[in-house]
Formats: structure tokens, sequence, C-alpha cells
């Protein structure tokens, strides 16, 4: 089993007046969303219990990390690590000025264990590069940070579905993470 990466060629700005380059940003592939009976099923056929338990034991934990996360607690996810609601918002020098208004945004925070973070770093990852017109243009694959196969010469013409014209070059860790730093500033766009 091997992690997808993709890596597309995109024209980035490192500064307001500059005209920008192309560099090759990696993201992850997004493989499509497993509904949540498909999960039961499988984890009623990994435990051995019926599907109906599964789902009412599925049910209760997460109205019970609901109500405690909610709460403002820490909540362990099993095998995974922990969730929290966290926040942004607007600092004020003044006491009397803190209000709930300054609240930005209120988001989950999940911290992944020690396990899953050397799972994860020891995963396999395959690589495809597209150029800035979608095409296929490298592949490499590798295991543990070590190169195990490259193909510099394949030439398939790819159809760039799996680019997403979303991504910025500066994400920090969600969806999409790009390596690079700067802004996009056209390229191909129409990847996605």
């Amino acid at each position: 089993m091997a992690i997808k990466i993709k890596a597309v060629e995109r024209k980035l700005k490192f500064d307001k007046n500059g005209e920008g380059e192309y560099r090759y940003v990696m993201q992850p592939e997004l493989y499509s969303a497993l509904d949540q009976e498909k999960v039961i099923r499988e984890a009623a056929l990994r435990s051995g219990v019926s599907q109906g338990v599964m789902q009412a034991c599925w049910d209760a934990a997460g109205e019970v990390i609901k109500a405690w996360a909610t709460e403002g607690h820490s909540v362990a996810l099993p095998g995974l690590g922990t969730m929290r609601f966290g926040l942004s918002a607007q600092s004020v020098a003044d006491v009397s000025k803190v209000k709930s208004e300054l609240i930005k945004t209120r988001r989950i925070i999940f911290t992944p264990n020690t396990a899953l973070k050397q799972e994860l770093a020891q995963t396999a990852v395959m690589i495809t590069c597209y150029d800035r017109n979608g095409d296929i243009v490298r592949r490499v694959t590798t295991t543990s940070g070590e190169v195990v196969t490259e193909d510099d010469t394949d030439t398939t013409q790819g159809s760039g579905t799996g680019a997403d014209s979303s991504n910025t070059g500066t994400d920090t860790g969600a969806e999409g993470s790009g390596t690079g730093t700067g802004s996009e500033t056209g390229g191909n766009g129409g990847l996605g």
C-alpha cells in the first residue's frame, strides 16, 4: 500500500513585483470519501459483531466525543490520537473589550498519536508529476524516504484529473498542502 501524491507544475509568485516562476508543488491525491455505512460494515466484519451493534456503538461514540469536545476536553480517538475544538480570535489590549465577536473561526484540531505518525512516515509514496498542461511527465515511488523506482521516460498523456487548482503553495498542513511558498499566478488553473 502506498500514499498517492501529485506534483503539479504551477506558476508561483514570490513577491508582488515578480513575474513568478514555475515550480512543482506536491500535494496528496485525495481519494473519494468513504461513507459511514461502508466504514461500519468493515468495522463489524473485523470485530465480529453485527452491523446493528456496530452502528449503535458508532453513534454513541460520536455523541460522546461531540459532547466532551464541545465542553473543552481533548478526546481520545482509538488508535488515532486526540481531537479537540480550537479557535482563532482577535486580541485586544483592554479587558473590557473582550467579547465573543472577537472569535473569527472555530475549528477542530486533530493531534495524531506517535504510532500513527510512525506508520505514516514508513508508508511508501507514489508521486505522479504533471506539467503545466496536465500531462504526466514523471513517476517516482519511494519507501521510507528512499527512491525505489523512477520513470523519467513516461510520456503517457495525463488527463490532469488529479490536480487541484485551489492550491496556493502556502498551505500549512491541510488537504492539498504545497511545498513551495508564494502565491499562484496562473499556470494551468483548469486541471481540477
